[in-house]
């Protein structure tokens, strides 16, 4: 038998021509260099660069939706075990017959003191965290927090569940600013990668058009929001599976309860001290909140493994070198941004809506009237309603750009007039359909809003130096509202709702007054971010051109000016080469830099 040719012809042996290939090149040992080790013969260059920002774009895809997948988790886990906790500790029985004289109670009170009162402090503290860790490192060290406080609901004593209480309200308003600058960040690499044939010879580092992300940045923030929003949905899995088994029916929970919506005071004044029919085993509530547990370290896990960096490591150097002071200071500079004064009103409303529609609408109205066993599925009602219309946002890729927002405040605006005149009957369930049409529509409000503002601080500030102090504002202004209600959770629902209305007013008023302003062309005042100042003299700056220089360095006023190194001979050694120090390779080879003869 002869034996079979080799599958792959061997670099420098004869071909079955002998010396010679098919095209007269010789393949012996007397072939060209550039024949063995040159370019592929059939290599199509513009084909395999857009193959690479193919990719580069599914990553960004592939970024969006590990982010908002791990939001979702997280908030799903945080709010089902908060939700799950209260109820358990609220029953009188429980608490008696587990935990004694602890003083179960106060316990619950100073952990959500803690969970309310710290984000007030966030101002302070959350863009110096982010331009430390980084916005993807902020993210998953917060996510990391959350799911902290999750573990300490193993052993529920004072000493770990008021501490983790504490870090996890200092957590929530840098979470929530490096989420929304990821976001943004996302739409702009997004443009960068579909329209790189616009950019010249110097690459990415030409500014694209002002703006141009926007479209990109709508579908994001729709994504991120569609996801969020299931949060409140995953939330209830945990009350639809287990703890429902073990509640009494509304006869028994709304017993004493006169008066419900409207013409309620407080938190389901009236309402029954005992709500467990059984008290649930022991072990049955380790294995519950082992499952929320393993699901807080899959978002964990997610935002680590999936998330890829927001900004390029140069940006990142960037970012941090101009200074501390200034990286404390500029969020309250920002204030003088007349764009910025006419949203706080939106941020605080932003606030107050979400908080009543857990406590308002899920409690006020519906618990008081239907029973607590159907709290879960009002939940579930807005989040699937908070969900859908949060793809609604995508109108704005057709629509004048305040319509989403003031569409979204006319929703809530609608339901709040009727709660204001609707006083639903308790133990009555022929209304209950209402409760779940307010619920859903009151979602479609809320995912409006979200998803409004949000996209709307994106497309106003695309500066990479300010968006996660824009980011921060937000979302503190957020956490003080959610503090105001947290405070006024003893007023009357009259009081409640016509701070609501006033508020909401208010903020539409004011943005509809900031877009008049824009489109005059009133230039807003925004305060100078000094010019990156690098002292470290590695090998990323031996160049003479800058490579860290930030986008809007280019720009005229937003970068400071360079002084005028001051005349006659300096002190020390002159600086060898192009005017700069050698590098500590150079020094060790003794040579006084790249100019060496």
């Amino acid at each position: 038998m002869e034996a079979e040719p080799p599958l792959y012809p061997m670099a420098g042996a004869a071909g079955p021509q002998g010396d010679e290939d098919r095209l007269g090149v010789p393949d012996g040992p007397e072939a060209p260099l550039d024949e063995l080790v040159g370019a592929y013969p059939n290599y199509n260059e513009e084909e395999e660069e857009r193959r690479y920002y193919r990719r580069k774009r599914l990553g960004v895809l592939k970024n969006v939706l590990a982010a908002s997948a791990g939001g979702m988790l997280t908030y799903g886990v945080y709010l089902g075990l908060l939700q799950m906790q209260l109820i358990l500790h609220y029953d009188e029985t429980y608490r008696e017959v587990k935990y004694g004289n602890m003083g179960l109670p106060d316990i619950d009170s100073k952990m959500l003191m803690g969970i309310n009162v710290t984000p007030i402090a966030a101002l302070l503290y959350t863009p110096v965290l982010i331009r430390f860790f980084g916005t993807k490192w902020m993210m998953f060290l917060a996510v990391g927090i959350y799911a902290l406080f999750v573990s300490t609901n193993y052993w529920e004593r004072y000493y770990t569940l008021v501490p983790s209480a504490v870090a996890l309200g200092m957590a929530i308003v840098p979470l929530w600013a490096s989420m929304g600058n990821y976001i943004t960040r996302m739409a702009q690499k997004y443009h960068e990668y579909s329209h790189y044939k616009e950019q010249d010879g110097q690459g990415l580092k030409q500014r694209p058009p002002r703006g141009s992300h926007a479209p990109y940045l709508l579908v994001f923030q729709a994504i991120f929001y569609s996801f969020f929003h299931l949060s409140f949905a995953c939330a209830q899995l945990p009350m639809i599976y287990f703890l429902n088994h073990y509640l009494y029916d509304l006869n028994h929970t709304l017993y004493n309860v006169q008066s419900c919506g409207t013409n309620s005071h407080g938190i389901l004044s009236g309402f029954n001290k005992t709500v467990l029919r059984t008290l649930p085993r022991s072990g049955n509530l380790i294995v519950v909140e082992s499952v929320l547990m393993a699901v807080a370290f899959l978002a964990m896990l997610l935002v680590l493994g999936l998330c890829g960096a927001a900004y390029r490591p140069t940006e990142e150097i960037d970012l941090r070198s101009v200074g501390w002071g200034n990286i404390f200071q500029l969020p309250f500079k920002h204030v003088r941004d007349y764009r910025l004064r006419h949203l706080v009103p939106f941020f605080i409303y932003s606030g107050f809506e979400v908080l009543f529609a857990c406590t308002g609408i899920a409690l006020g109205y519906g618990v008081c009237s239907v029973g607590l066993e159907r709290l879960a599925y009002l939940l579930v009602a807005y989040s699937l309603g908070a969900s859908a219309a949060s793809l609604l946002g995508l109108l704005g890729l057709w629509l004048p750009r305040p319509v989403p927002l003031v569409a979204g405040a006319g929703v809530h605006l609608l339901l709040t007039f009727v709660l204001f005149f609707w006083a639903p009957v308790p133990r009555v369930l022929q209304h209950s359909w209402i409760l779940y049409v307010a619920a859903a529509l009151w979602g479609v409000g809320s995912a409006l809003n979200k998803t409004g503002l949000s996209t709307l601080l994106g497309i106003l500030y695309e500066d990479k130096e300010r968006q996660d102090f824009i980011f921060t504002i937000y979302h503190w202004w957020q956490a003080v509202a959610i503090f105001t209600v947290y405070l006024g959770s003893s007023l009357p629902m009259k009081a409640k709702l016509a701070v609501l209305l006033v508020t909401l007013v208010a903020a539409a008023v004011s943005y509809l007054r900031m877009e008049q302003k824009l489109r005059r062309g009133v230039a807003p005042r925004q305060p100078r971010i000094p010019r990156p100042q690098h002292k470290v003299r590695g090998y990323r700056y031996l160049e003479e051109d800058n490579s860290d220089e930030s986008d809007a360095e280019g720009e005229h006023g937003d970068g400071a000016e360079e002084e005028a190194p001051p005349a006659g001979p300096r002190p020390g050694p002159e600086p060898a080469g192009l005017g700069r120090r050698p590098c500590p390779y150079e020094q060790a080879q003794g040579g006084d830099g790249p100019e060496e003869q």
